[in-house]
């Protein structure tokens, strides 16, 4: 893998800078080859752009590390079947993908360039391709929203019912659909809850800008409509093996995988020790305060710090919650998990970094790029 993985940073190196134009030139090519396509793609096109790419570019970032490059490959192929992609598809999508950055690269590009990446593109769908076939469950489920809660301006928690089992694991997240409201936009959104007797999901959404799905599932979705579901992925999961006390670090809605992760081990743990720092900008945002605290108070062995970032006047702590994390401990004998935005995830990964907490004791969920 080490030529190969040197010949795709190159080439990638060489579009970077361009990367909306070899976007729109690599999906009017693919539209153009096969017209069909454009109907598994959504009305707006431009958040979709940098979603692909994204997949593409993490995808060759992880060339040089095959098990985890074969698992993320094989969760991207389970996942893409609620696109209704068929093996045709793939050929379209990397001779468009190639030529595409063919035509940005400019002079420098070379033959061993398009070789490398015709070969990666090859493994990368036949990967795709067989986590897809190996996957017994429908592409995607349909759930019927059974509650829907506004905890302020900009955030809703609610519930939903799939119509068929889904299994999932604590700490996992799954892509959502609106067909009502927003057909063929999927972003992804982590389960708040573990696995029930009654199937049903919970999810924490805040409206961000001009998030399309995200504004639909906080101000106009309503009891009754029905959602889609695909195939859950992530690994930010516990291992019952470790007897290592955790500490839960989330920022604003990042609070739903540790949520599911804390409903676990309500139902197994008593030896582990378990601290949750739970960071927003304002008290507002901290939406499920009172519901962690209730858990604190049933559960002897866990602890919740609350901080806001920019509330002077909230009693608790003050500050970002990474400053606030390194203000407590120490850590370095804990298994971590963090949760929240890019911003806010790569702060504290630099403080427990700082904090000597060995990184094969973190595990982190982002929900936005990581790159």
């Amino acid at each position: 893998m080490g030529d190969l993985a040197r010949l795709l940073k190159e080439s990638w190196s060489l579009v970077e800078e361009h990367l909306d134009k070899v976007a729109g030139y690599f999906y009017a090519r693919m539209f153009l080859s096969y017209p069909d396509l454009r109907e598994l793609f959504p009305v707006h096109m431009d958040m979709q752009r940098s979603r692909l790419l994204h997949a593409i570019v993490t995808a060759v970032q992880t060339m040089d590390d095959p098990e985890k490059f074969d698992d993320y490959l094989r969760g991207l192929g389970r996942d893409h079947r609620k696109f209704h992609v068929e093996p045709e598809h793939y050929e379209v999508v990397g001779g468009a993908l190639i030529e595409a950055m063919r035509t940005y690269a400019g002079e420098q590009w070379g033959i061993e360039y398009d070789q490398a990446w015709a070969d990666a593109y090859a493994v990368i769908a036949s990967r795709m391709m067989a986590g897809a076939d190996a996957d017994p469950n429908p592409p995607y489920w349909y759930a019927e929203v059974v509650a829907h809660e506004r905890r302020s301006q900009d955030i809703a928690v609610f519930t939903v019912q799939p119509l068929q089992p889904l299994e999932f694991r604590a700490g996992q997240y799954l892509s959502l659909e609106c067909p009502k409201y927003q057909p063929r936009l999927w972003r992804t959104y982590s389960v708040a809850n573990a696995p029930r007797r009654d199937n049903t999901l919970e999810f924490h959404v805040r409206a961000v800008g001009a998030g399309w799905v995200s504004s639909a599932l906080v101000r106009r979705v309503a009891i009754g409509d029905m959602i889609k579901l695909a195939a859950p992925m992530g690994t930010m999961n516990l291992d019952r093996r470790s007897t290592r006390d955790a500490v839960f670090v989330a920022g604003g809605t990042g609070l739903a995988p540790v949520k599911s992760l804390l409903e676990e081990l309500t139902r197994y743990n008593r030896t582990r020790w378990v601290h949750v720092f739970f960071g927003a900008r304002n008290r507002d945002d901290l939406y499920d305060l009172a519901d962690l605290n209730r858990l604190a108070a049933r559960y002897p062995w866990l602890s919740v710090v609350p901080a806001c970032s920019n509330d002077p006047t909230f009693p608790g702590e003050q500050g970002h919650i990474s400053d606030v994390v390194a203000r407590y401990g120490p850590w370095s004998d804990h298994d971590f998990f963090v949760s929240g935005s890019g911003p806010m995830v790569r702060s504290t990964l630099k403080t427990l970094s700082e904090l000597q907490v060995p990184s094969i004791r973190i595990k982190y969920d982002s929900f936005t790029d990581m790159t």
